[in-house]
């Protein structure tokens, strides 16, 4: 029999368990979804401070494709509009899903109702879900991998044909395993937190580039927006334990009033941004996914969707070798895997780094050079379109 375990249980590793799971129990497979956090009692509740994710259009073709799209978005607001602006200048530009003959950009979904979705369709009759666990070492023995698994009922021992580690970008059985990543840092913190406004959102996602960074406020059901602020390391602390009236003050001062006045402000988080990407994504029984192989600035929405992206495609490399009689583990039907989804990594990876260069740049010269592109970007359509799809997680 041959068996996967999946390191991460979170949305990444949930979905990819999901895209094999069918398959997976007609051929006999045996897949574990190994979790190091414990499940959820009582199910999913709607909650102010609930953190959240910007699906793609392209996003909502592969959920879909898996048969949950109609839950999610019982939950998922839709993107009509996004609005590029940059703080001081007049330069702007307005993408319209109409244009784009869609019927959202995307879509902004609290990440608990992500996972509820996600894990509630899985048929625990071909996925074993083990949470809390939490693999201490992983050790290459012939054929795969060898586990040791700590869990509230003591230590357990798995073997693995095919090990997938997705348990996020500060994974430490990288470390263990010896696979480097190399590390990009943009000197900025991102502050979350959700928002609400006197006028309400309107379906509109704004993205402002302001003196101190880039910020997103991005729509939420109930008209709550979602809030990813991008803030010097040196200010961003100071700024996210601001009193709720001061806080909502300081953002009012960079975003403006788009949306009417700003009238709350929910549990604020933060945590350093970088471009953070593995060296090696594949080994022999080995495949690094998600946050552990790629994390990348939030500015553009960019990161979940390309994980997805990469999970559906090893799920259809996964199949494909499964109907092929080939062995799922091997280094020739993994690096076909990683061979196929290069060009999309290295394209969504440039345009969202390139992108936070871009905007957090302050030079005058550059500042009028974007100002002068966001009007030429609002004046020409084709030009607009391409922008769009590749936000979109389209091709094409």
């Amino acid at each position: 029999m041959t068996s996967l375990n999946i390191v991460g249980g979170g949305m990444v590793g949930a979905s990819l368990a999901l895209g094999l799971q069918d398959c997976a129990w007609e051929a006999g497979w045996k897949i574990r979804l190994i979790e190091a956090q414990p499940p959820v009692k009582g199910g999913w509740q709607p909650s102010y401070d609930n953190r959240s994710t910007a699906l793609s259009h392209g996003s909502r073709r592969l959920f879909e494709r898996l048969g949950i799209w109609t839950d999610l978005a019982r939950r998922a607001e839709p993107i009509r509009q996004i609005h590029v602006s940059d703080q001081g200048h007049p330069g702007s530009a307005l993408m319209h899903a109409a244009d784009e003959a869609v019927p959202a950009l995307g879509y902004i979904v609290e990440n608990a109702w992500l996972g509820e979705v996600l894990l509630g369709s899985l048929n625990h009759q071909a996925i074993e879900w083990l949470a809390p666990a939490r693999v201490a070492h992983a050790r290459p023995q012939l054929g795969g991998y060898a586990l040791d698994l700590q869990t509230p009922d003591g230590p357990q021992h798995l073997s693995s044909d095919l090990l997938i580690i997705a348990d996020g970008g500060r994974s430490g059985l990288l470390d263990q395993l010896g696979i480097h990543r190399k590390v990009n840092p943009y000197q900025q913190v991102a502050v979350i937190a959700n928002i609400t406004s006197a006028d309400g959102h309107a379906g509109v996602a704004y993205e402002r580039f302001t003196e101190s960074g880039p910020l997103a406020l991005l729509p939420l059901s109930g008209q709550r927006s979602a809030l990813v602020w991008s803030l010097p390391v040196d200010v961003a602390e100071a700024v996210a334990a601001l009193p709720d009236a001061e806080f909502l003050q300081r953002l009012q001062a960079a975003f403006g009033f788009r949306m009417g006045a700003l009238t709350k402000v929910g549990e604020r988080a933060s945590y350093p941004l970088n471009l953070i990407e593995a060296e090696e994504q594949v080994r022999s029984h080995l495949v690094v996914l998600g946050n552990a192989a790629h994390s990348l600035h939030p500015i553009a929405g960019q990161g979940f969707n390309l994980s997805l992206r990469d999970a559906m495609a090893l799920a259809d490399t996964l199949l494909q070798a499964q109907r092929e009689q080939r062995d799922p583990g091997s280094l020739a039907v993994l690096q076909k895997y990683l061979d196929g989804q290069y060009a999309d990594q290295a394209a969504t990876v440039a345009f969202s780094h390139y992108l936070t260069q871009l905007f957090s740049n302050r030079n005058r010269a550059l500042v009028a050079g974007r100002n002068a592109g966001l009007l030429a970007l609002d004046l020409l359509p084709p030009l607009k379109g391409l922008f769009a799809r590749q936000g979109m997680g389209l091709r094409g």
